[in-house]
């Protein structure tokens, strides 16, 4: 098959040799997305970015607000991350939340779980499956296409390479249920496991061919010596973006992130999806936040 092909080319480039053995292993493993069309980017804000404001003490902001803020800000989605939803709730909330976003004009680009996968056979690990699975049945219900989830860490005495395995049989577990949701999960770079492009390519290389498969690129999350770089190359593989305003290169300082050069490592991939910009900065969210917004529109239509 000729995207097998393109598979492995894309692995001998992306991570000259380590990855390549993996590559002509001949083994059946996802693929980069493949895409019609131009690339197409469209404009979504994470919860997270107000998170402060979700979890005051003192009139705390509602997801309902957060909803409406994201109506004013004249954006295309809104990510409603799992963290902020009330402690108890039921179905009738999750269609009311589907019911509010339809009527304000808004898709729900998607929502984040917090799962480790990398964690060994026993209740902890069922305990992160089931987790992951309720959360599935949650987002087809309020509309949430996709599902961020997290591979998780190394436990202690452990290797990397059997945290890899387990990681990938965790995912492919979950995608399983989440088939049969129409609901997609996306692997962040998120730390742990997954801190460099070779590990989450490796991870990427043992889960199995699925529509509901991808990855989420998520900017801030590499403090290798070339973050851009490794963004590159888990690109091919997105399903959906979070952008930061600051990154880390070899975890030094944060400096300003270049956003014209993320949004061009998107294009250059095909991406067609939505950017969702996840802001974590010092500055007050509801300054910063439209100021960022307004870059973020002119590159994607640029």
């Amino acid at each position: 098959m000729r995207v097998s092909i393109d598979r492995r080319q894309f692995l001998r480039t992306a991570v000259a040799g380590g990855l390549a053995g993996w590559g002509s292993r001949g083994l059946r493993a996802a693929d980069p997305i493949s895409r019609n069309g131009k690339p197409h980017l469209k404009l979504s804000l994470a919860a997270y970015s107000f998170r402060d404001s979700l979890t005051a003490k003192e009139s705390p902001m509602s997801m309902d607000d957060f909803i409406r803020l994201c109506a004013d800000y004249d954006l295309d989605g809104c990510e409603l991350t799992s963290y902020y939803f009330p402690k108890d709730f039921d179905d009738s909330y999750l269609i009311h939340l589907r019911e509010l976003t339809f009527k304000l004009g808004l898709d729900v680009s998607g929502t984040a779980i917090a799962n480790d996968f990398c964690l060994p056979e026993g209740d902890e690990r069922n305990k992160t499956l089931a987790h992951t699975k309720k959360w599935i049945d949650h987002a087809a219900l309020f509309g949430a296409p996709v599902i961020r989830i997290f591979a998780g860490k190394v436990p202690a005495g452990d290797t990397d390479a059997a945290a890899i395995a387990r990681c990938a049989a965790g995912i492919n577990e979950a995608l399983e249920y989440a088939g049969q949701k129409g609901v997609c999960l996306a692997l962040e770079n998120h730390g742990g496991i997954t801190a460099t492009s070779e590990n989450m390519l490796k991870i990427i290389e043992q889960v199995r061919p699925s529509p509901w498969f991808g990855v989420n690129l998520d900017s801030g999350n590499f403090f290798t010596p070339d973050p851009y770089a490794d963004l590159a190359r888990i690109a091919p593989y997105a399903i959906n973006a979070q952008l930061k305003t600051e990154i880390a290169p070899s975890g030094g300082n944060k400096q300003e992130t270049d956003l014209e050069r993320e949004i061009a490592i998107l294009k250059q991939a095909n991406y067609r999806g939505y950017v969702v910009l996840e802001y974590e900065a010092a500055e007050d969210p509801f300054t910063a936040v439209p100021r960022h917004l307004d870059r973020l529109r002119k590159l994607i239509r640029g």
